[in-house]
C-alpha cells in the first residue's frame, strides 16, 4: 500500500502570554509527573506511530468547491481515556449527517501540546480510522491552540470541543473567541463534568462559546446515542445554520436541543 499521511504534527501557534491556570487539586500528582518525565519519549513514540513522517510541514488546502469545514477538538490527556473511547465511536456522525457536504478535521491535544490536527475529510470511514489511532497522553490542556488553528484554516464554520477542565489563559481564550465571533466561527463545548473538579470551569467554557455565538452543551459518556445525535445536529448547523436545523427538527433528534441552546430565551 502507498504511504498515506493522515496526520500533521503541528507546532503551538504562539506562547501563552499569561500564566496558565493551575490544575485542580483533585487531579493525581502522578499524572503531572508522568507529563514531565515522559513527555519527550511519549511524543516521539506518538508522532512516529501516527505520522510515519513527522518532517513534512503542515499545509491547509482550500475547501473543495466551497464546502464548509468543522474542527472536532478533543482533550486527550491521561484522565480522558474513558470519554475519548466513547467520542471516537461516534465521530463519523459529523459527516454522516450530510454526506459530501461537510469536511471535518480532528484536533487532539495530549502531553501538554496540540499533537494532532488532521487533514479535512468528508469520509466517515477515514474520520473513524483517524480517531481510532489516537491515544491519550498525560499533560495540561491545550484548547487554545485548537482555536488558533481553526482561525487559520480557511472555510471553518464550527469548532466542537470535548473537554472537562480549562488550564490555560482565560484572557487569551477570550481574545480568540472574540475573533472567532467576528469571523462567524461558532464554538460548541461539550463539557464533561463526570469529575466534580470540572464544574468550576463551566462558566468559563460557556463564556468562550457564547462570545462566538455558540454555547456549552452536555456530554454524557454513558449515552453515546445522544452524543451521536448532538454531533449530527452540530454538523447540520455548520452547513446550513439555524434555518436548516429548523427544517430537520422532525427527523434529527439533536436539532431541538441545539436550537434551545442557540436561543436560550425562547421556548421550544
Amino acid at each position: 500500500m502507498p504511504d498515506k499521511q493522515n496526520f500533521i504534527l503541528v507546532p503551538d501557534p504562539e506562547p501563552e502570554p499569561e500564566a496558565a491556570r493551575p490544575r485542580p487539586a483533585g487531579v493525581p500528582a502522578l499524572e503531572r509527573a508522568r507529563a514531565v518525565t515522559g513527555l519527550a519519549n511519549g511524543l516521539v513514540s506518538l508522532g512516529s506511530r501516527l505520522l510515519g513522517r513527522a518532517d513534512r510541514p503542515a499545509t491547509e488546502a482550500a475547501p473543495a468547491r466551497g464546502r464548509p469545514r468543522l474542527v472536532f477538538g478533543f482533550d486527550a490527556t491521561a484522565s480522558r481515556e474513558p470519554a475519548w473511547a466513547v467520542a471516537r465511536q461516534v465521530t463519523d456522525a459529523l459527516v454522516r449527517a450530510l454526506p459530501g457536504e461537510l469536511d471535518v478535521a480532528l484536533a487532539v491535544h495530549g502531553g501538554s501540546r496540540l499533537h494532532t490536527f488532521t487533514e479535512f475529510t468528508a469520509s466517515p470511514a477515514v474520520l473513524r480510522d483517524r480517531a481510532a489511532a489516537i491515544d491519550c497522553v498525560a499533560g495540561y490542556t491545550q484548547m487554545l491552540p485548537i482555536l488558533a488553528r481553526a482561525l487559520a484554516a480557511p472555510g471553518v464554520r464550527v469548532v466542537v470541543y470535548i473537554g472537562d477542565v480549562f488550564e490555560e489563559s482565560p484572557g487569551r481564550g477570550r481574545r480568540l473567541a472574540d475573533e472567532m465571533g467576528r469571523r462567524g466561527i461558532r464554538l460548541f463545548v461539550l463539557h464533561d463534568v463526570a469529575d466534580w473538579n470540572a464544574r468550576r470551569d463551566a462558566e468559563l467554557f460557556r463564556d468562550l462559546a457564547r462570545r462566538t455565538g455558540g454555547d456549552i452543551l452536555p456530554f454524557d459518556a454513558n449515552a453515546p446515542d445522544r452524543l451521536r445525535d448532538l454531533l449530527a445536529a452540530v454538523a447540520v448547523y455548520a452547513v446550513g445554520g439555524e434555518a436548516l436545523l429548523e427544517q430537520r427538527q422532525r427527523t434529527l433528534p439533536g436539532a431541538a436541543l441545539l436550537l434551545r441552546h442557540l436561543n436560550p430565551d425562547t421556548n421550544r
